[in-house]
């Protein structure tokens, strides 16, 4: 592992900047918030990180306390890499870096990547400005499905792919309108009520956003 870098100031932020200031780290939470990932999943959804830097970055994080590794049972075999309760409470970290950074998405441009659960954080600001934040909450998009653990505190934020049952909510919009919630520019229950987001099921989340 390489030796701990540090800005070597008596400060709780600069500290904080020693464990997770690195590039590329606080991304790799990201992923994580979805639970266990192997290392393969991690360089797929990160596009543009070199393996290298990659596994450097899980070490660091291991090294700090952010994640462990482990072995799953047969027949899978692999190694899957996740967030330990320390790693886990930079999500409110993130979900304030996505606010702020909201301004700054602006359109997407010819160049960039984009997932589907890329969208997961902002669209759960969403729902708890909304008062929807409960619950298993399906989200479908041209660019794929993903669910979200709305109100966890503890486990995975988010998941690919469907729902595992019937979720509390299932929310279908296009990316368009996904977009313009995560900049900031349109309030999710203007966007039901308009007609641009569609909502399912009978959950509290999916009354709160009908009744809005």
């Amino acid at each position: 592992m390489s030796p701990r870098r540090s800005y070597d100031q008596y400060c709780s932020a600069a500290r904080a900047l020693d464990a997770v200031g690195d590039r590329w780290t606080l991304l790799i939470v990201r992923e994580l918030l979805a639970g266990p990932r192997r290392y393969t999943d991690l360089h797929a959804d990160l596009p543009g990180v070199s393996t290298d830097v990659l596994a450097s970055r899980l070490k660091d994080m291991e090294r700090d306390g952010l994640t462990t590794r482990r072995r799953l049972p047969p027949p899978a075999a692999a190694y899957v890499y996740e967030l330990t309760p320390h790693g886990r409470a930079l999500l409110p970290v993130l979900e304030a870096l996505g606010a702020w950074g909201a301004r700054e998405l602006g359109e997407r441009r010819p160049t960039d990547a984009v997932r589907a659960h890329w969208f997961a954080l902002p669209l759960l600001r969403s729902l708890r400005a909304a008062g929807a934040a409960e619950g298993l909450v399906e989200v479908r998009l041209e660019e794929g499905d993903f669910h979200l653990y709305a109100g966890a505190d503890e486990g995975p934020v988010y998941g690919d792919g469907p729902a595992q049952g019937e979720p509390d909510a299932r929310l279908t919009l296009d990316a368009g309108t996904c977009a313009a919630l995560s900049r900031g520019e349109l309030d999710l229950r203007d966007a039901v009520r308009d007609g641009r987001v569609e909502v399912t099921g009978e959950g509290t989340a999916a009354k709160a956003l009908r009744e809005a």
